[in-house]
C-alpha cells in the first residue's frame, strides 16, 4: 500500500513537472535537490521530505493535497 503511494506521488510529480514544460534538471535546480532525487521520487523509489512536497506545491502553484 505504501508502495502504491509513493508511486501515486512520483507520477503526480512528473505529471506537473511536464505540464511546466521543465526537465527533470529544471525541477531540481527549483527545489535545490540533485536530479537523481528527482528521479527516485517520479519513479516511486524516494519518498520526499516534508518540507519539499511543500515547497513542491509552491513552485507548480498546486494545493499541497495533490501530492499526498
Amino acid at each position: 500500500m505504501f508502495n502504491d503511494k509513493l508511486k501515486k506521488l512520483g507520477k503526480t510529480v512528473k505529471i506537473e513537472r511536464i505540464r511546466n514544460d521543465w526537465s527533470q534538471e529544471d525541477l531540481a535546480e527549483k527545489l535545490g535537490v540533485s536530479t537523481r532525487t528527482i528521479s527516485l521520487i517520479e519513479n516511486g523509489l524516494q519518498h520526499p521530505k516534508f518540507f519539499l512536497v511543500v515547497k513542491m506545491s509552491e513552485i507548480f502553484d498546486v494545493d499541497i493535497s495533490t501530492f499526498i
